[in-house]
C-alpha cells in the first residue's frame, strides 16, 4: 500500500471521534453560520478534545480551510456505523472531529483532527522549523505545520501516490513554505529537520529518519505491526545514538510502503500486546547484547527501558 498520509486512524481513550447524534442531525449541525465561525467552533472541539495549549495551533485549525484539501463535496464522513454521505457539498461539514475519505476504496482519508492536534501539540513546533513530512496525502496536516514554522518556516513533504501528490502540490500553493515532491518517503537522503512527521504506519524507525534528524529534533510516526492497533511514536534526539521515547497505544494507519520489516512486526505485536509500549522510554542505536533492559530490539535499533542518555 502507498505510503500516504492521512489514512484511517484513532487514538483509544485520549482523543475519540466526536460524532453529532444521527446522519440527519449532521446534515443540520452548525449549518446556519458563518463558514469563519464554523472553523472556530472546530478549533474549540479540538482544544477541549486533543488538550491544545498552544496557541498557535488553536490558530492553525481555526484557519487553514479542510475544504481546500478533502475534494469536492458531498464528502464520505466515519460515524459510529460506518461512513455515511453528507447530504450537500456545503464547506461546513467538514468541519468536526471526524475521519473524512480521500479515497475510500484504500482507507486513505483526511485523518482524525483530534489525534493529530494532541501529537502535534506535543511537537511544539517553533517558527522557521525545517519540517519533514513524510506520506502528506493531500497536504491538509502540512498546512498545519506550515502554519506553525510560519513564513521563514522551510517545509519539505513527499507523497508516494501522484494522484495525492498533485492534489497537495495545487491545495498547498498558498503556502510558498512547502515544497511537494512525488517520491518514496522511505528511503531519503533527506535535508536536516528539526520535525519529522510520518502519515503512515512503520514496524521501525528507518535509518533515513533518523539521520536527518537534527540535535534535540522530534519525530512523530505510528509504530504498528503488519494487522493489529499500534502506538504513535514520539522521538527526541538526545545524541547521535541516543533518543527519548514516548510510545502512546491505540493507532491505526495503513503500512508505509518501504518502512515495514515482517520480522521487527511479528515481534512489534508481541510486545505491545505485553504492555502497549509503555516501559518504552529511549531509542538506543548502539550496538549491544539484547538484555533485559531491552523492549524492542534489534540489530540495527533497540527501544529500551532505559531513561535517555546524552551520550
Amino acid at each position: 500500500m502507498a505510503n500516504s498520509a492521512q489514512t484511517a486512524c484513532t487514538i483509544r481513550d485520549n482523543a475519540p471521534i466526536i460524532f453529532i447524534g444521527t446522519c440527519d442531525s449532521w446534515n443540520s449541525a452548525r449549518m446556519d453560520i458563518s463558514l469563519e465561525a464554523a472553523r472556530n467552533f472546530y478549533a474549540q472541539d479540538l482544544r477541549s478534545a486533543a488538550r491544545i495549549t498552544s496557541p498557535a495551533l488553536f490558530a492553525a485549525f481555526a484557519s487553514v480551510p479542510r475544504e481546500r484539501f478533502v475534494g469536492p463535496g458531498p464528502w464520505r464522513i466515519l460515524g459510529p456505523d460506518g461512513f455515511f454521505t453528507t447530504d450537500n457539498a456545503d464547506p461546513r461539514h467538514v468541519y468536526h472531529n471526524v475521519l473524512i475519505a480521500l479515497d475510500e476504496a484504500k482507507s486513505i482519508n483526511n485523518g482524525q483532527p483530534s489525534m493529530w492536534a494532541r501529537f502535534f501539540d506535543q511537537l511544539a513546533v517553533e517558527p522557521g522549523n525545517h519540517i519533514l513530512h513524510l506520506g502528506c496525502g493531500t497536504g491538509y496536516y502540512t498546512a498545519i505545520l506550515a502554519e506553525l514554522a510560519g513564513p521563514q518556516g522551510k517545509i519539505a513533504t513527499i507523497e508516494i501516490d501522484p494522484n495525492l501528490a498533485e492534489r497537495a502540490h495545487v491545495a498547498l500553493a498558498p503556502w510558498p513554505q512547502v515544497t511537494v515532491l512525488h517520491a518514496d518517503g522511505s528511503t531519503g537522503p533527506f535535508d536536516p529537520a528539526d520535525v519529522i512527521v510520518a502519515s503512515a504506519a512503520a514496524t521501525h524507525p528507518p535509518p533515513s529518519w533518523l539521520a536527518a534528524l537534527n540535535p534535540g529534533g522530534k519525530l512523530l510516526f505510528p509504530l504498528a505491526p503488519e494487522t493489529g492497533a499500534g502506538a504513535m511514536a514520539l522521538l527526541t534526539r538526545k545524541s547521535a545514538n541516543n533518543f527519548a521515547a514516548q510510545l502512546s497505544y491505540g493507532t491505526l494507519f495503513i503500512p508505509f510502503t518501504g518502512a515495514c520489516d515482517p520480522t521487527i512486526a511479528a515481534q512489534l505485536a508481541e510486545a505491545l500486546s505485553s504492555d502497549q509500549g509503555k516501559p518504552a522510554r529511549s531509542l538506543r542505536l548502539d550496538p549491544h547484547d539484547k538484555d533485559d533492559t531491552c523492549w524492542l530490539h534489534s540489530e540495527i535499533f533497540c527501544f529500551s527501558n532505559r531513561e535517555p542518555s546524552r551520550t
